[in-house]
């Protein structure tokens, strides 16, 4: 967004949103191959029970990664992340080696799916479903999001100061929506509440004018029912489930109603329509990854929601929310950076509402413009979002009080486009209109990547804060997790969780170094507990100390080693911790620090005498 506009006010922000897909089913695809690096107790689907992701073997997972792609969203590459296959895999092997994901957001368009009404266009489908198994085979896990923002593309004039996408356009012309134009607006989220033509399409969609959200399911079903049978069995144990909306909004409400009764009266019978579609598509084991209001958890503009009345969804759902901070993004209404704890208490509802809902949660989007007056920013916010994912208690203290963490949240950051800077896309269409720029999307730059002169996926913001030590995959039940990444703000180094001076050898040992802390109770299982380990986590520098055993540069995984490294399946050379234990129902921990060269044997044991001292008095 360009400087002199990113400088006020207060709306929302960010994306996401509506789409479709295609029908018919080709010839069935070949096995595909076990995925490279896989252990004997990967690749197994995922469901939802205790109010957590859980893999076959019992495991609590975390997702983490990112939004393949805002490219989706224009036309250059008609409506796909990539424009071939060949940078689908380019981007899952970065995504994986250099940002640390095990899992995307993977946007689809409803105007490419059924660009004719009624009939969907196999070819977009085919295309986007080779991009998806360019993730999958990768070992990372996939969820598509029928993607929409401000209703359609198609609402817009070519000489617009804005654009949308979403909807096609035989929908839009069904419509006879008026002029839009959007009065005195400084950002594109206004157009939400303020542009007469989106309110009207918006309007239309939920109501099912023309039947609009009957094709829309329709094709929805299309959609699924290929992908399942154009991937493998593997393949699509690797896909979670499905996004059905993003960033739903009423448009405009009818008489006496409210953003809650919106929700009970009109979004949640979608969803519960949604969720048939996806059983009678064959995916009746993979839940519907259900969005609340968009304003639900504003921090400016803010509508009461969140499926409050839904009542317990239960396993055939999830929790999907997004978190922008719309005070920072605005310019005016946060002068500062970001700090420890800053949204904690945000995240912290997301929790709450998903253990309500008797579900687990994921947050979709969240992230800070690169450009612009407050990109400045951007370090400590994304800093502060991802502590507030791995905990819900702050990093001062943190250490006093780690039993309040809460569950550590699954997320996927706004976004992974490798063409930021380098597009080509015609504004609605305008050919003297060619954005280039950023995401060239509404003067959006969020993307974390981007290609280099060599065409080379180069990281646009800290590998610190990016590649992050996660715990992918626990035996039994995580208590508390803490990661501080010491990312920097310029030459700052950002600490915000130090080690208390209580603990003077695991302070020595950490030193400046990265590290992060897990405790977990034991589950009845046998697979090994896992953690992401950065690239700046090299084996030979690693420092692992546990109750199941102390380790400096930790051997190659074995059924008997208690604390190992071994790769992640993919094929990438990204690499994880795994932590072996043989009971249930014990309390565990684990610390891993990149921090002390060669500690000493002793220095390792008063460590481990100290961790467990704590672990007594903070857990027992």
């Amino acid at each position: 967004m360009p400087n002199i506009r990113a400088r006020l006010l207060v709306v929302l922000v960010v994306l996401c949103g509506l789409c479709g897909f295609l029908t018919v089913a080709g010839s069935p695809p070949a096995t595909a191959a076990t995925v490279p690096d896989s252990l004997s107790f990967d690749g197994t689907a995922l469901t939802v029970s205790g109010g957590r992701f859980i893999d076959g073997h019992g495991r609590e997972v975390v997702l983490r990664g990112y939004n393949v792609s805002g490219e989706t969203k224009l036309a250059e590459n008609h409506g796909l992340p990539f424009a071939s296959v060949a940078d689908a895999q380019k981007s899952a092997k970065a995504l994986r080696a250099l940002g640390g994901g095990n899992s995307v957001r993977f946007l689809l368009s409803w105007a490419y799916a059924e660009p004719v009404q009624g009939q969907v266009d196999t070819a977009y489908l085919a295309a986007a479903t080779a991009q998806m198994r360019a993730f999958l085979d990768a070992g990372i896990r996939v969820y598509p999001d029928f993607h929409q923002d401000l209703y359609s593309r198609y609402l817009f004039d070519d000489d617009s100061w804005y654009t949308g996408d979403g909807a096609p356009k035989w929908a839009v012309d069904l419509g006879d929506y008026p002029d839009e134009s959007c009065g005195i607006c400084i950002m594109w989220g206004q157009n939400i509440t303020q542009n007469g033509a989106v309110k009207a399409g918006q309007y239309d969609f939920w109501h099912n004018a023309y039947g609009l959200q009957d094709a829309f399911l329709t094709t929805a079903q299309k959609v699924m029912a290929y992908i399942k049978q154009n991937v493998s069995t593997e393949e699509f144990a690797g896909v979670l489930g499905f996004d059905p909306y993003n960033e739903p909004y009423a448009g405009t409400y009818d008489s006496g109603q409210a953003s809650r009764t919106w929700e009970q009266n009109v979004l949640w019978p979608f969803y519960v329509k949604f969720r048939a579609r996806m059983d009678a598509a064959g995916w009746q084991d993979k839940p519907a990854l259900v969005e609340p209001n968009l304003f639900w958890n504003g921090n400016v503009s803010k509508q009461e929601g969140g499926l409050l009345d839904a009542g317990s969804i239960g396993s055939r759902y999830v929790f999907n929310t997004h978190f922008y901070d719309q005070k920072a993004i605005s310019g005016i209404l946060m002068w500062g950076n970001a700090s420890d704890g800053q949204y904690v208490t945000d995240f912290g509802t997301v929790r709450d509402r998903a253990s309500a809902l008797g579900t687990t949660a994921v947050v979709s989007e969240f992230g800070h413009p690169l450009n612009g007056s407050t990109a400045g920013k951007a370090p400590t916010v994304l800093k502060a979002m991802y502590q507030a994912l791995d905990s819900r208690v702050k990093g001062a203290n943190w250490w006093a009080s780690p039993a309040g963490s809460g569950p550590v949240l699954s997320g996927s950051q706004w976004q992974w486009d490798i063409y930021n800077g380098r597009h080509s896309e015609l504004m609605n269409g305008n050919p003297d209109k060619v954005q280039t720029s950023g995401d060239a999307w509404n003067d959006e730059d969020l993307s974390a990547v981007r290609l280099d002169d060599n065409g080379v996926v180069t990281l646009r913001q800290d590998s610190r804060l990016l590649d992050r030590l996660y715990p992918s995959a626990t035996s039994g039940s995580t208590l508390a997790f803490t990661y501080e990444d010491r990312s920097r703000d310029g030459s700052t180094t950002l600490t915000w969780n130090p080690v208390p001076s209580s603990l003077p050898n695991v302070s020595a040992l950490v030193g400046s170094g990265q590290y992060g802390l897990l405790v977990w109770r034991s589950g009845s299982g046998t697979t090994p507990t896992e953690l992401h380990l950065p690239a700046s986590f090299p084996t030979a520098t690693t420092t692992v100390v546990s109750d199941l055993g102390t380790a400096y540069a930790p051997p190659a995984y074995t059924s008997s080693t208690p604390v190992g490294t071994a790769a992640e399946p993919g094929g990438t050379g990204s690499r994880r911790l795994l932590l072996t234990d043989s009971d249930s129902g014990t309390l565990h921990y684990a610390l891993v620090t990149n921090g002390a060269a060669a500690p000493s044997a002793s220095v390792l044991s008063a460590a481990k005498s100290e961790l467990a001292t704590w672990m007594a008095a903070k857990f027992s």
